[in-house]
């Protein structure tokens, strides 16, 4: 019975590894998520309009920065304090003519590479970019390791267990 029950686990820890995989392919084969869009009801009230290249420069790196509070909106769509602060800021760099790496290498070095919705791949942020395919790799490891694995032979039978089946095969 035991037999049966390993076989059983095993063959539900595949079925389980196979649909992670089919998960993780079906969320790859979509592609990068998508950066949420710039909202333009935000505005940045008691400011001068920006010009159009200025607009279009801010328009482009506030949709790449993460709210700091917020998480999973982008710094132009967050009503957030902070939000609108960072904003300030960024149009302040615009108005400055920094260029845009500049913007994003000062906010970084202030807020660190959570403030970007893609970070750039360095050792410090290799576990956020590979980690998913080290663990896939893994997982793979040790599906394989268990579906290569021999079962246990049944434990031999005794003398009175062999002559207790020959006695039922005999009537």
């Amino acid at each position: 019975m035991s037999g049966v029950l390993k076989t059983g686990a095993r063959y539900l820890s595949l079925g389980l590894l196979l649909w992670a995989m089919g998960q993780g392919l079906a969320v790859w084969a979509q592609g990068a998520p998508s950066l949420p869009p710039v909202q333009a009801n935000v505005s940045l009230q008691a400011e001068a309009p920006l010009s159009p290249q200025a607009q279009a420069r801010w328009d482009h790196i506030a949709s790449e920065l993460r709210c700091l509070v917020c998480q999973n909106e982008s710094l132009a769509s967050s009503n957030a304090e902070l939000a609108v602060d960072l904003r300030r800021e960024v149009r302040g760099l615009i108005e400055k003519g920094q260029s845009d790496a500049d913007i994003r290498t000062f906010l970084v070095s202030r807020y660190g590479d959570f403030v970007l919705y893609r970070p750039e791949v360095k050792p410090v942020t290799w576990l956020l970019w590979f980690g998913p395919f080290a663990l896939l790799l893994l997982a793979l490891t040790v599906a394989l390791r268990l579906m290569r694995r021999q079962p246990e032979a049944p434990p031999a039978l005794t003398d009175s267990e062999r002559e207790r089946v020959r006695q039922i095969l005999e009537s």
